[in-house]
């Protein structure tokens, strides 16, 4: 009887200790993963959200300290990519006692769900927001049709 006890006691302590483990393999899964990584989504570079508008796509980045000269962004088709560089923003002759925003580089690319015409595209960058206004191309925006 004693002996079918201890193996109880066994089998919880594994199911503890395999419990714990599970625990602490979850306990920062939405950190990033990489020393030195900035951005929310280490993998894939910073968050975006994209919406439909009808007639064009609208995508915001967040993109904070990142200038737009540091940016670039190529269009073909419905692909869109865009590339960023944030640099070290310690001035000359400064040392630095404390370092928890380091330079690092970005690339995001996006399948868009409709062709974009490139003459009709507009980017603006606001307090650490990329927007990006990309007109449908004619083909893709949706037409009514007049039942008569």
């Amino acid at each position: 009887m004693w002996t079918r006890m201890r193996d109880f006691d066994r089998m919880f302590q594994a199911m503890d200790v395999l419990q714990s483990r599970l625990n602490g393999l979850f306990q920062y899964y939405d950190r990033p993963r990489l020393p030195g990584a900035v951005w929310g989504l280490s993998e894939s570079g910073p968050r975006a959200n994209m919406y439909d508008t009808g007639d064009n796509i609208e995508i915001r980045l967040e993109v904070p300290g990142v200038k737009r000269e540091d940016m670039s962004i190529k269009l073909q088709g419905n692909y869109l990519e865009i590339k960023g560089e944030r640099r070290t923003d310690t001035p000359e002759g400064y040392t630095s006692h404390r370092r928890e925003r380091g330079a690092s580089t970005f690339t995001r690319s996006f399948t868009l769900p409709a062709d974009v015409d490139a003459a009709k595209v507009e980017a603006t960058l606001r307090d650490g927001i990329l927007t990006l206004a990309l007109g449908k191309a004619e083909p893709a925006k949706p037409k009514q049709i007049l039942i008569s």
